[in-house]
Parts: C-alpha cells; structure tokens; sequence
C-alpha cells in the first residue's frame, strides 16, 4: 500500500508542473485584457480617436491605433484634421487575421471617406458584425463609413446630425448623443466622444466599470447644456490680428487635453503652435500612448511671442513642463506682460503653482490635486477665468476649457457656433 501511495503521489507530482501550467494559462485567458481596434486615417477627427483609445485603455483595454493609410516614406504617420500628426501603432493590412472585441471607428472628413475605402477594413469589421461582435462609429463613420458597408441595417443609429439623410430606409436613425443597438454602437460628434466611449466600455465590462472610468474624468453632468465660465477681474483678451497661441506638450501630457485645445482653436481659426520641451518632436502621450508630432521645439518657441501659452495636463508631462525652464522662462514673461496664459488638470497646481503664476489669482485643478493650490476657493469650478489667466479641471472638462479660450479669443457668437459644430450644445 506504502508503495502505490507512493507511485501515485509521484505521478501527481510529475504533473503537477503541467497542472500548474494549465491553471495559469487558464487564468491568463481568464484577465486577457478586451482587445480594441482603433482605425486611422488622413483626415480622422482626432479627438474622437483619442478619446475612444484614452477612456477604453482606462478601463483596462488593450488598444492598437492603425492606419488604413498604405506604406509609404512616412511610415505609420497619419495626417489627421486641423494639422494634428499623429504616429500609429500598426497598418490595418497587417492585422486582418487578428480577433478583436471591440473595433470603434473615429470620425472626420476626408477620414471616415478613407476608412471606408479600405478592403481589408471592410472585411474585417464585416466579419466581427457577422460573429456578433461590437463595432461602433462616431460622427461621420456611422453615416459615411458603416451604413456604406450595409452594416447598420435594421438597426437604430444615429451619426453628425447633417449627415443623417445618408441613413437609407433601412436604417432606423436616431437624434441622439449615443445609441447602442444589439452589436452595434453610434455616436455624433467630437463633443459626444466621452459618452460614446463611455457607453463602449459599458458593452465590454458592464455598467460598474464605466462608472468607476467615468469618475476620475469628471464629466459633464449635464451632456447638451452650454458651456459654462466661472470669470473674475474680468479684461478683455487683445490681439493684433490672428491669435498666435502656444500649446506646449512633454511626455506623459494628457491626450484629450492636449488635442481639445489644438483642434478647437484651429477650428475657430487661431493659428497653434504645439511645442515640444523634450528632446525631439515626437511626444508620447499619457494614456494610450498616443505618439504626437510637435510643430517645434519649445527653444524655437521661446524666440516668438504669443496671445495666449495654454497647457494640458497629465501628472508626469504636468512634471516635465514644471522643470522645463525655458518654458517656465516663457510663462513668467507672458504674465509680467499681463498676456493671456493657462492650464488644465494637473497643470495648473504642478506648473503654475510652484512658479508663482496663481499669485493673487482664483483657479481650479484636478479635485486630487487641488490642496495644493493656495487660493482654493474656485476649485469647484469647472472653467475658471481670473484677468489674463484661465483654468479648468480634467479631461472631462477640456472641451469647455476650449470654448472658453474661444469665448475670450473671439467673442460668444464664435464659441456658441463651435460648440454646436461639435455637438457639445
């Protein structure tokens, strides 16, 4: 009995190298993350993709950034709207036998156009519709891009309001911020991309999930209203001409911050300058890792002058700008000469608070960071104008932060009109 106890035992043993293999790859099916596929294109709206690759990498998503867009001398570099250049992860092409849980189509003219005359995209998307897989689209892809490809059939979906004639009758449209259907998620337009991100990360791990990303963005809590702008000392922003606006950008900026302000501002006609203060132009950006090309270097930058410097923020880029002295050289020159200048998130308690650049001024922060502000007594404000200085609170609020700075740059009837074409109101 001693010896078959034995025997058996040392066969247990001998699998047990086997078993615990197993179990483990059973668990690490078990945590893989949801795989999501974000595809590019000249002319993509890049707020879109951004917010959908920064809200579902939240989440715990594994994100890949593609161009439709074929090899060239440019390699993965992708020439979005309003002159944002963007670097991808990987080519569509090179990814067709690959499974993803989720493939979310940003918008944009010519970008929706050119992502729907991509084969291998088709095929694909088709393919995860067929298996009953999510796939969504926002602005113009839903109209342009997945209705062209038959995708939407039946289904309600709504896409860029003056785009919806492109709805066949087959199409059940829907004036709506978000829509989601069986398998299929559609959304309108830049402004209404947290909320469609939102609502995908709900498709993938349930309502508790996205509620838990939701927090730390603080979103609007009333999607559609108007913009709001807590202001104090209240002067008029003046400008000889275009505004000449500088958006400085480091490693570790937040994308959605980043990308609000230069889309936005080039919408409404500003001429922006992004510059980098690391080492070369190409920055890596805080969540998803978004590689954006910088215009200039922030050395260059300082040889120019300015209507506005503004900063997204982002902890470690907020960090980076905060010891960068020639940009902080730049800050201080800009409000001694009573010029506009500001920051959002973390930005403003870690670059401008240290510098002595809220001396005597009501700002706002990122509610975590907030105690580090001297004057707290605005930190509940979403947007805050105080004179030649404005701020704003976290991702969440950037599009407000925007229109803000549009508001003070060229008047109400310029911000309400952006605003609309975005479908933030």
């Amino acid at each position: 009995m001693a010896a078959g106890w034995t025997l058996s035992m040392a066969r247990r043993a001998a699998s047990l190298p086997g078993l615990l293999l197993s179990r483990a790859f059973g668990a690490a099916a078990a945590t893989a993350p949801k795989r999501v596929l974000v595809p590019v294109a000249a002319g993509t709206e890049p707020v879109e993709a951004a917010a959908t690759a920064d809200v579902l990498n939240r989440a715990g998503a594994r994100v890949t950034v593609a161009t439709v867009d074929p090899a060239g001398d440019h390699g993965l570099l992708v020439e979005a709207a309003f002159g944002v250049k963007l670097v991808a992860d990987a080519r569509v092409a090179d990814l067709e036998g690959e499974a993803f849980d989720l493939i979310a189509l940003p918008g944009g003219m010519p970008g929706s156009a050119n992502l729907r005359d991509c084969n291998v995209l088709e095929k694909m998307v088709k393919k995860q519709a067929d298996q009953g897989g999510l796939y969504a689209a926002i602005c113009a892809a839903p109209a342009v891009t997945l209705a062209h490809w038959g995708l939407l059939k039946g289904l309600k979906a709504t896409c860029y309001p003056s785009l919806m004639d492109k709805f066949n009758a087959e199409i059940i449209p829907v004036d709506s911020r978000v829509v989601v259907d069986r398998n299929a998620v559609t959304s309108q337009g830049p402004a209404t991309a947290i909320e469609y991100a939102l609502a995908l990360v709900e498709q993938l791990y349930g309502k508790e999930k996205s509620e838990e990303v939701a927090g730390p963005l603080y979103v609007r809590p009333q999607p559609g209203a108007d913009y709001v702008i807590d202001e104090y000392n209240s002067v008029e922003w003046k400008c000889s001409g275009t505004p000449q606006v500088l958006v400085p950008v480091a490693n570790g900026s937040e994308e959605m911050e980043a990308l609000n302000l230069i889309d936005i501002l080039r919408r409404a006609g500003a001429n922006v300058t992004v510059a980098s203060v690391e080492d070369k132009l190409q920055i890596v950006t805080r969540r998803h890792k978004f590689n954006l090309i910088a215009d200039i270097m922030v050395e260059e930058a300082a040889t120019r002058e300015f209507d506005l410097i503004v900063m997204p923020g982002g902890l470690p880029g907020a960090q980076k700008l905060s010891s960068t002295k020639v940009l902080i050289d730049l800050l201080k020159k800009q409000a001694d000469s009573n010029k506009p200048y500001g920051a959002i998130c973390a930005s403003p308690a870690y670059v401008l608070e240290p510098h002595g650049l809220l001396k005597g001024k009501k700002a706002t922060s990122f509610p975590p960071m907030a105690y580090l502000l001297t004057d707290q007594s605005a930190c509940d404000s979403r947007v805050v104008v105080d004179g030649n200085l404005i701020t704003s609170k976290a991702p969440g609020s950037a599009t407000e932060f925007a229109l803000a700075i549009v508001h003070k740059l060229f008047g109400r009837e310029k911000a309400v009109s952006i605003a609309k074409e975005l479908i933030f109101m």
